[in-house]
């Protein structure tokens, strides 16, 4: 399905671009506890992206069966 490849490619995004911003916090890259703080929200949000994406995902699998 053309759907669920557009969401694997989007979750991979999503995931990346976490990784990224978390090793930038595990590397002291913020110069500022205000950055960090943004950082950290930055990937509190897209944690709750990916979460909501998977469950899209799964409900749309069911919907299938």
């Amino acid at each position: 399905m053309a759907e669920e490849h557009l969401f694997e490619v989007y979750q991979q995004k999503i995931r990346e671009r976490m990784n990224e911003l978390a090793d930038s916090v595990a590397t002291g890259a913020a110069q500022s506890y205000d950055e960090y703080r943004k950082m950290v929200g930055v990937i509190e949000g897209l944690a709750l992206a990916e979460r909501e994406l998977l469950d899209l995902i799964e409900a749309l699998k069911k919907g299938e069966e």
